[in-house]
């Protein structure tokens, strides 16, 4: 059964009860009532009757504007037949009038049936005066008034009540209705939009909330789980789409050292004559090719990778990181003078990733460093900072030298893949940091990596070390320009 239909038939059940106690309330106290005059009247005339009670003469009544006297009246004594007005018909004589008479009984109000009409009864004792009774000491008196009236009035009530009943619980069920499909129409309209979304697969669907309330909360959760969901799968989409650029890319780049390594190793292999020197060009550009399809395998794995969750976080002193870069740069290019600045931080990350971002920036900058110009490296607390005096980037490059396998115009004579920076982006992004390109004023390039450090020691949270990063990153890049 659906759920505005229960709660329909709840609400409407509800109130049929609470509108049938009051009914049921309404009625009895009304019987009680109007019963209860005709038994006030009956007494009434009782008490008048006792106080001017004489055998023989008519028993005393009430006014009209007191009820008037009772229709029906007959007395009892404890001996002898019972006395009627004439033309009246009898009243039951029954042995507990006797008794009342005699004295063992009190008084009684019961109802009784004469002649097919329900009458109300009062049976009390009198003391007889006078009259042809004399000898009996008391008898017994029994008032009789008609309970036609009060029944017919019960029996409209009746019928009143019952109707009022049943209009109240059928508004009733209408309003619940109403009310019900009002309240639950943001349910309904969450049904249908995650019914469409199962359709379409469009999760750009949203859900209007009108009101605060509880209804209107589960609205704005599902709009919000709606968004979570959204982005999820934008996020997947572009890993998807960046994974086959990146495999279309691979094989692109691949073909190229491949093919070049597989035609100098099919000469070598034909048995033909070469000179000495011919062979041993062959050779070493077989080495160079080899040393090339490594270098740019290594740097696939690592770009692959990038997007992978860390699995080592530690405490890392940058600028002991930076140290050991330099001295593997200083072994590499031995004609390119590195300055260096360093002071001690530490960062939260991968050691391993985080050397080999700064590793290609200062491989990067030997590339371009110009005639064996000096390449300034400086670590502290906005990160590290690279400057080499080379001819700079070009500024339609500048936008794109973070991208895979881009080459800009400078570096497409050299040797290279086009994957150094781009990881360099990926490794400062998983460490909740940034990496930018510039050309300084002073000629040259330079690269800053901005990261979340801490002074040597102290244990800051991610919020306050980014904060104290941004704060020195900007003091960095004002140097920079200067």
């Amino acid at each position: 059964m659906p759920l505005q239909k229960r709660i329909s038939l709840v609400a409407a059940a509800t109130v049929a009860v609470a509108v049938a106690i009051a009914v049921l309330i309404s009625y009895f106290v009304v019987r009680d009532q109007i019963v209860g005059q005709v038994s006030n009247e009956l007494r009434d005339q009782a008490t008048a009757i006792k106080t001017g009670f004489e055998r023989g003469h008519p028993l005393p009544g009430l006014g009209a504007g007191l009820g008037g006297s009772a229709p029906y009246y007959q007395a009892v004594p404890e001996n002898g037949p019972a006395e009627a007005p004439l033309g009246q018909f009898p009243l039951p004589d029954t042995g507990k009038a006797r008794a009342v008479a005699a004295g063992t009984e009190g008084a009684f109000m019961t109802d009784v049936v004469v002649d097919g009409a329900r009458l109300q009864m009062y049976t009390f004792q009198v003391v007889s005066r006078s009259g042809s009774f004399a000898g009996q000491p008391a008898v017994a008196i029994q008032l009789a008034r008609p309970l036609a009236a009060t029944d017919n009035v019960l029996r409209t009530l009746r019928w009143v009540l019952a109707l009022v009943f049943l209009l109240v619980v059928g508004l009733a069920a209408v309003l619940a209705r109403m009310a019900t499909r009002r309240v639950l129409a943001p349910l309904a309209e969450v049904t249908a939009t995650a019914q469409l979304i199962g359709e379409t697969d469009d999760l750009s669907q949203r859900i209007d909330v009108y009101q605060d309330d509880e209804v209107g909360q589960l609205a704005s959760r599902f709009n919000a789980m709606l968004a979570r969901l959204e982005s999820s799968r934008a996020q997947l989409d572009a890993s998807v789409a960046s994974q086959r650029q990146l495999v279309a890319d691979a094989s692109h780049e691949l073909r190229t050292p491949v093919t070049s390594l597989r035609t100098n190793i099919e000469v070598l292999l034909s048995g033909a004559k070469l000179e000495d020197d011919d062979r041993d060009r062959l050779l070493t550009d077989v080495v160079e090719q080899s040393e090339e399809l490594s270098a740019l395998v290594s740097d696939l794995i690592e770009v692959a990778r990038g997007d992978t969750p860390q699995e080592t976080v530690e405490d890392t002193r940058l600028d002991r990181l930076v140290e050991e870069a330099l001295d593997r740069a200083r072994r590499n290019a031995p004609d390119v003078d590195f300055l260096e600045h360093v002071t001690p931080v530490s960062v939260q990350g991968n050691p391993e990733r985080l050397i080999r971002a700064i590793n290609n920036l200062l491989d990067n900058a030997a590339r371009h460093a110009g005639h064996g110009g000096p390449v300034e490296v400086t670590a502290d607390a906005a990160g590290v900072t690279v400057r080499d005096h080379g001819e700079g980037i070009i500024a339609e490059d500048l936008p794109h030298v973070f991208d895979r396998f881009y080459r800009g115009a400078n570096s497409r004579s050299r040797q290279g893949s086009g994957l150094g920076l781009a990881i360099v982006r990926q490794v400062a992004e998983q460490h909740g940091g940034s990496v930018t390109a510039a050309n300084h004023d002073g000629g040259g390039a330079v690269f800053t990596l901005r990261l979340p450090t801490s002074a040597v020691g102290e244990t800051s949270s991610p919020a306050d070390s980014s904060a104290v990063a941004d704060d020195a990153s900007v003091t960095r890049d004002a140097e920079v320009s200067a």
